[in-house]
């Protein structure tokens, strides 16, 4: 029996977090109103401790784990310990550390949407709609493109990660105290690098966030373009938006309104490929011709940055290194309660076109209409009225 205390453990830990994510499964109205305000101040207060060090902490705490779990091989080698019994304490420690996970950020992933939070209907929409939307982010973008700094050979030159991390939060703090939504109200401190970024880049990995040390990483090697959009997505999921489609969304909306003609441009240049991508997957011929147009207006200068984004994720990226990263997150997300898994990413989409119908095509049909006056005659139907003009 004393062989199987570790795994006994590693249940308890496991019942827990099952548990755990049952009740936010079951009650996520519940846990809309409360969890996500209480965690923001505790991710607040994390990451204030973890940004004393400029390096992600998370990843020394992982080498020191490893570190740990290979002395013990050691010295169940040398003192012979039983393997059964090692291998138990050892899941026991990883189940233990999942539910804290679970504890301190997982249940985000049952709270409710940000479209609910921010006051925006999020509906099913046509494909004249999605084609609309498409054509009005490449519009964007085009115009962005020739404002953003760039080399003697063309290519997009942003500031430093450094400054661009110290700018990130500005868009947020916008949403917050001028839109008032209290949903961006977290955290704004700079995002790190991410260590190991080779390791990362190989695996097509952009960024990590930590909800255990309150750390928004970014990989510093993505490609400029998206730099700026990525530290807003992993800045949303330190405020508890932890949904793959809201993060998407809020660093739109951060990027989007933040006052650097660089992070705008990366706002519209990532929403219109967002966009494209799944106007491009519908499989019908009206589709097509609708992708063939919109394709047809992107300007030289953004096909150009285009290409580049998708020739260094190509050339960077390791097949079997992607494959191993994209399955452990797609599994993570579904246990973690976001059915479409890696999907979730491309979803966005809904919310863009929703967004460009809300604050783009209804405020453009409103028609500013004069008071009525009865005396006016032009106003009043005299039909039928004796003498009446």
């Amino acid at each position: 029996m004393k062989y199987l205390r570790g795994y006994l453990a590693a249940a308890i830990f496991g019942a827990i977090t099952w548990i755990l994510t049952r009740y936010g499964e079951k009650f996520s109205a519940l846990v809309d109103m409360i969890y996500p305000y209480v965690i923001r101040t505790l991710q607040n207060t994390l990451a204030q401790w973890s940004s004393q060090v400029d390096f992600c902490l998370w990843q020394l705490l992982a080498v020191v784990l490893g570190v740990l779990v290979l002395a013990s091989i050691v010295l169940m080698i040398i003192l012979k310990w039983n393997p059964v019994s090692w291998f138990g304490w050892v899941l026991a420690a990883g189940c233990g550390i999942y539910m804290l996970h679970t504890l301190v950020f997982g249940l985000n992933y049952y709270a409710g949407d940000l479209s609910d939070d921010i006051r925006m209907e999020s509906s099913a929409y046509t494909l004249s709609e999605l084609a609309e939307a498409t054509e009005y982010y490449r519009d964007k973008a085009n115009e962005l493109a020739l404002r953003v700094p760039r080399d003697s050979a063309g290519n997009v030159s942003f500031d430093s990660f450094e400054n661009l991390a110290a700018s990130a939060g500005e868009g947020f703090r916008y949403l917050t105290y001028q839109r008032n939504f209290s949903v961006f109200a977290g955290s704004t401190l700079p995002v790190k690098k991410l260590g190991w970024a080779d390791m990362y880049t190989s695996m097509g990995i952009t960024g990590v966030t930590m909800g255990l040390t309150g750390e928004a990483a970014v990989n510093p090697q993505v490609p400029d373009v998206c730099l700026p959009f990525t530290m807003c997505h992993e800045m949303a999921h330190r405020m508890c938006i932890a949904s793959e489609r809201d993060a998407n969304f809020a660093a739109f909306l951060a990027a989007s309104v933040n006052e650097d003609v660089q992070f705008q441009y990366s706002a519209y240049f990532m929403a219109y490929r967002y966009c494209y991508s799944a106007l491009a997957s519908v499989n019908s011929q009206s589709a097509s011709a609708a992708a063939a147009r919109v394709l047809a207006g992107v300007s030289e200068i953004l096909q150009r940055d285009l290409t580049a984004y998708n020739t260094f994720f190509q050339s960077k990226r390791s097949a079997a290194a992607t494959k191993v990263a994209d399955t452990a997150n797609d599994a993570y997300l579904k246990a973690s309660g976001e059915s479409a898994g890696l999907a979730s990413y491309g979803q966005v989409c809904d919310l863009l076109v929703a967004w460009h119908i809300q604050e783009v095509v209804i405020p453009s049909l409103a028609v500013e209409q004069n008071p009525f006056d009865p005396y006016d005659e032009s106003m009043v139907d005299l039909t039928g009225i004796v003498n009446a003009k």
